[in-house]
């Protein structure tokens, strides 16, 4: 009886040892689980807060891009219509100088060759050279009055083509003129060359971004 006893204590001390073994070895292991379940968390907390700030910044510099895609073909649009009227500005300067050059190159032909200024005032470039004289010609008073009187027909009867100083006039007008046809051709051009640029560049940019 005793030594049943006996071996009684000791099969539950065995039990006992037994259980308290498995408690501190698996409480270290249960510590390490939660441990490492809290780094967890923290990581995938400090994931979370990157990515909403980096959805925060791709929102930002989208919004960036349409703006300045917007900006981009805005400045497309406008620099279009300017160009639009610069050609059209142009093309009507340009049409009346030839035209004019022409006019006075008619007036002075015909007046060296000996035409009556009475013949030459019936003409369409004779109009058309009182106009200019009248409105754009850059010159003295003196010249001018003289002009416009011989084109008014005061004079017309009286003038003599050989004494050459309406037909000065007319030549120094028609200089004017081509210089002025030669300026308006160039800054055409560099008009065209600065929107040509500006929208290279414009499309340029819009690709990058």
């Amino acid at each position: 009886m005793q030594s049943k006893v006996t071996a009684e204590g000791k099969r539950e001390q065995d039990l006992y040892d037994k259980f308290m073994c498995y408690c501190k070895t698996s409480g270290g292991d249960l510590d390490k689980s939660i441990a490492a379940a809290e780094a967890k968390i923290e990581e995938i907390e400090a994931a979370t807060k990157e990515g909403r700030e980096r959805k925060a910044q791709l929102e930002a510099e989208l919004k960036e891009h349409e703006a300045s895609r917007d900006e981009a073909k805005e400045t497309m649009s406008k620099a279009t219509a300017l160009r639009e009227k610069q050609a059209a500005a142009f093309a009507k300067e340009s049409a009346d100088l030839k035209t004019n050059v022409a006019a006075i190159t008619k007036a002075v032909a015909a007046l060296e060759k000996g035409a009556s200024g009475a013949a030459f005032l019936q003409t369409p470039a004779a109009q058309q050279v009182r106009t200019w004289a009248m409105e754009r010609a850059t010159l003295p008073d003196e010249s001018r009055q003289e002009l416009l009187s011989f084109l008014s027909g005061a004079a017309g009867a009286s003038y003599a083509p050989q004494s050459g100083e309406i037909t000065g006039i007319l030549k120094q007008m028609s200089d004017e003129m081509t210089a002025d046809l030669e300026a308006a051709i160039a800054a055409e051009e560099e008009a065209i060359k600065v929107y040509e640029e500006l929208m290279a560049a414009k499309k340029k940019e819009e690709a990058i971004k």
